[in-house]
């Protein structure tokens, strides 16, 4: 069968990926009248003497929102709310599936940031943790850092966030595999939005010390004067021999390239101006930055991608439900850089032996989730 046939088959046949069902059987009014009314009215009085019950008597403390305006949807861009839900509806099923949280896909019909933080915070009394998603920059820097600090419960953004802890975890990995250490590393980033600027600040957290990045219109220097605001906390950040050009310039040299930009944009002369047994990261999707098998011909050592298709997938779905799960289980506010370090250390631990095939665990692997958890909350 065709598999795009096949994908929208099983979407039509399930009419939405994950469903509420009830943990306990209402089979008589005794029961009926424990779960609802009169019965159910204990619980609120508890809760309104004790509102921290709240967490005793609901599902709350295990309980996530995954919210979405729908303007960066995985490779696809702005493609709105509802082209956005069947991701969300994907990512409440991960959550449940491998780290029992009862996630909800919430996709908003707006995209001013005031709105969006607003309706978010007023979801607090109902949910555990906030988990945004596919929110594009720069807006997604402002509305993650205003509702950390307006609410309290955690919020955390995957595509910053969980890719960054991923991309350094696999690094870690890599880098046993080349024979090179962290601090000594050249790194190009293809990508200043979310994800990229994530990704360079977790790496700079995590000892590395040359990091250039690319945009669509070139390398971000001192030189530049069209950059936004994140952009120019990225220029001071990184390039500090303020190297200027485009993506030659960016990958001459380098160890390690990591993508988070736009399919087909590296050639094998590009690595094979990159330093000897290089590191290519092309996470790109659907289509990464360049084809695995190319980069390889082309004398990379260790290649990955977004993809399930090829080895060395960098999955977010790796982190975030033990992240959460984590979060939940030590009631945790918030997660901060120095814990993500921890997480993706953690995370690079559930490979024992790296090779150039296998830098990162899979999805599948039953450690990953109690791992990353523990790192979390220890």
């Amino acid at each position: 069968m065709d598999f795009d046939q096949e994908v929208l088959d099983i979407h039509s046949k399930l009419k939405g990926k994950v469903e509420i069902t009830a943990k306990k059987k209402i089979a008589s009014m005794a029961d009926l009248s424990l779960v609802y009314t009169p019965g159910v009215a204990v619980a609120c009085k508890a809760i309104v003497a004790e509102p921290k019950k709240v967490w005793d008597y609901t599902g709350k403390g295990n309980r996530v929102a995954i919210v979405t305006d729908g303007t960066a949807i995985l490779g696809l861009g702005d493609i709105g709310p509802e082209a956005g839900l069947p991701v969300m509806e994907g990512k409440a099923m991960i959550f449940k599936e491998f780290a029992n949280i009862d996630a909800f896909p919430l996709c908003l019909k707006t995209k001013d940031t005031e709105e969006i933080i607003n309706i978010i915070k007023a979801l607090e009394p109902s949910f555990a943790g906030i988990n945004l998603e596919d929110i594009s920059a720069p807006r997604c820097f402002e509305i993650e850092s205003r509702l950390r600090a307006e609410m309290n419960i955690p919020v955390f953004h995957d595509d910053q966030h969980g890719t960054a802890i991923v991309v350094l975890a696999g690094l870690i990995n890599a880098t046993k595999v080349a024979g090179k250490k962290l601090e000594d590393l050249k790194i190009v980033v293809s990508g200043a939005g979310a994800a990229g600027t994530a990704i360079v600040k977790l790496l700079l957290e995590s000892g590395v010390l040359d990091i250039v990045v690319v945009d669509s219109k070139g390398l971000l220097s001192k030189d530049r004067f069209d950059l936004n605001e994140v952009k120019t906390e990225l220029a001071s950040l990184t390039n500090h021999q303020n190297i200027t050009g485009g993506l030659d310039e960016a990958v001459e040299g380098r160890d390690v390239f990591i993508g988070v930009s736009s399919g087909d944009l590296l050639t094998a002369k590009h690595i094979q101006s990159m330093a000897t047994d290089s590191i290519v990261f092309a996470l790109a999707n659907p289509n990464p930055e360049i084809d695995p098998s190319l980069a390889s011909s082309a004398g990379a050592l260790v290649v990955a991608t977004g993809r399930s298709d090829y080895p060395n997938q960098i999955n977010n779905a790796l982190v975030f439900p033990g992240v959460f799960r984590g979060l939940l289980d030590g009631k945790i506010k918030n997660i901060d850089i120095a814990m993500e370090v921890k997480v993706a250390k953690a995370l690079a631990s559930c490979v024992s032996d790296p090779n150039p095939h296998k830098i990162i665990p899979e999805i599948f692997d039953e450690q990953v989730v109690p791992v990353v958890a523990k790192a979390v909350n220890n």
